[in-house]
């Protein structure tokens, strides 16, 4: 039976690495175990591979309902009579409350459990997306695009999730892509709320109505795969926190179940402020083109609704390979370089991000605009990607504090960049050029992130052991030195 089991385990996405603990200044770090080594798109035998799709399910579902009225606002703008100032201010609502969401959503991961603080998030966040067609003035649609932006928080879990159940020499890259094809929802949204708002012009039903029923298709769908989830679902491939922490494989002292304990170490790290700043460069100006790309192209070039809005998805459609690609290059760089690896290819990503950005900014010709957009969208997912191909290794024992504070970065670099398109003395194409400009500059905080020599020979061994198992070539990953 062992050795059936040996033999299952080790051709299948569920391929075991084993338990192991190391002593890291004082305190014992346990490990989960049966983290999957390989990503088999196609199955959804495993936890592992159920969780994988489900996370990037339910984020692409989070993301369509947060900016699905992106693409509708130059009918809202119109119906509710909104400046550009009043614009940019709805603009800095939605993002800026998942900053604090966020913060509080990777130490909830901790003591509850991703799947539950999953759940719990699609089924309160499909509220206000649904409700916000209630909205008849300024404050109320801004009191309602800042509750829907709490749905942004749903990234956290999704790179906590994955990163319960992916082995090291994986992780970067089911980070990437689960988040990637998550961030795709902002892209679709562009194109498909226009489209579902043409179904409803269809019956008959007024334009000042017709974006207001549009908003509930999200938001109902986001209730059908909160229950998903909560049944295909668990906490990490062993099952869930609470059933684990009953029958003692949580023990007291392994179980960082403290919010209070692992914030305050993330906190204290230099390096982890170093990433918030680098993920406000990346997955902060997606967010920001997310929001103006739609109303951007519309006015400059003087098209439709709807193909201002194709356009417009373009931007998030790269995230169907580019985010991905940058967890997979992060993984390819750990490879030869380690840890030090992960962080030059995130820095050079990072920079040509920014000089693209620029370039950008000054296309005059539609065409042209099109085109490098296109290449700025593939180093800016490239990037996000890259950015949490590191996050899993700077603290395992405040995972979801680290992956709460970095993902808030980009919230907050969202909020940074709203006040550039909110002022009436700028005008959208200016923001973008002094938007690029200080993308360059904060590429260098990339280079501030460092690992101890113990800490990068450790990774290491965790790696090559993965690696190992992947291929067949041991049993087992072995339990690597403490630090």
């Amino acid at each position: 039976m062992k050795h059936e089991a040996h033999r299952e385990n080790r051709w299948s996405p569920a391929e075991n690495i084993k338990l192991c603990a190391t002593e890291t200044k004082g305190f014992t770090v346990m490990e989960i175990k049966n983290k999957a080594t390989r990503i088999n798109l196609f199955s959804l035998k495993t936890v592992q591979m159920r969780t994988f799709h489900l996370t990037w399910l339910s984020f692409f579902l989070c993301f369509f309902g947060w900016f699905g009225i992106a693409p509708l606002m130059p009918l809202v703008r119109d119906d509710l009579g909104l400046s550009k100032s009043e614009i940019g201010s709805t603009i800095i609502a939605s993002v800026a409350i998942t900053v604090l969401v966020r913060l509080l959503i990777g130490p909830l991961c901790d003591k509850i459990g991703p799947r539950k603080t999953y759940t719990g998030l699609l089924v309160l966040g499909s509220l206000p997306v649904m409700l916000i067609g209630l909205a008849d003035s300024y404050e109320t649609f801004l009191l309602a695009r800042l509750a829907i932006g709490s749905i942004g928080a749903s990234f956290v879990i999704t790179q906590y999730h994955t990163s319960t159940m992916f082995a090291p020499n994986v992780v970067g890259t089911a980070n990437a892509t689960t988040a990637g094809w998550g961030n795709l929802g902002g892209g679709v949204t562009q194109m498909v709320m226009p489209a579902i708002l043409a179904m409803i012009l269809g019956f008959g039903i007024a334009e000042t109505m017709g974006w207001r029923l549009a908003m509930v298709f999200p938001g109902a769908i986001m209730l059908v795969v909160a229950v998903l989830y909560w049944v295909f679902t668990t906490d990490c491939p062993d099952g869930n926190y609470a059933d684990m922490r009953k029958s003692g494989a949580l023990k007291p002292e392994d179980d960082h179940a403290g919010a209070t304990k692992g914030m305050l170490a993330a906190m204290s790290d230099y390096r982890v402020w170093a990433l918030f700043l680098v993920y406000g460069a990346c997955f902060g100006v997606e967010l920001t083109i997310n929001n103006i790309a739609a109303i951007y192209f519309f006015d400059k070039f003087e098209l439709s609704l709807a193909t201002a809005g194709m356009i417009a998805g373009l931007f998030g459609l790269m995230n169907i390979f580019a985010r991905t690609l940058g967890g997979v290059f992060s993984d390819k760089f750990a490879a030869k370089g380690g840890l030090s690896g992960r962080v030059k290819f995130l820095f050079m990503a990072l920079f040509i991000e920014g000089v693209a950005l620029i370039a950008f900014s000054q296309m005059e010709a539609l065409v042209v605009a099109v085109s490098v957009m296109i290449v700025f969208s593939l180093f800016v997912q490239m990037s996000e990607g890259a950015t949490f191909g590191i996050v899993p290794f700077v603290n395992r024992r405040a995972l979801g504090s680290v992956a709460g504070i970095v993902g808030a970065g980009g919230n907050a670099g969202a909020v940074a960049a709203g006040f550039l398109f909110k002022s009436e003395a700028l005008t959208y194409q200016e923001g973008l050029l002094y938007l690029g400009c200080a993308v360059v500059v904060c590429s260098f905080a990339a280079l501030a992130v460092r690992f101890s020599a113990a800490t990068q020979a450790e990774e290491k061994a965790r790696f090559d052991s993965a690696q190992a198992e992947r291929l067949g070539t041991s049993g087992s990953a072995q339990p690597v030195p403490a630090e």
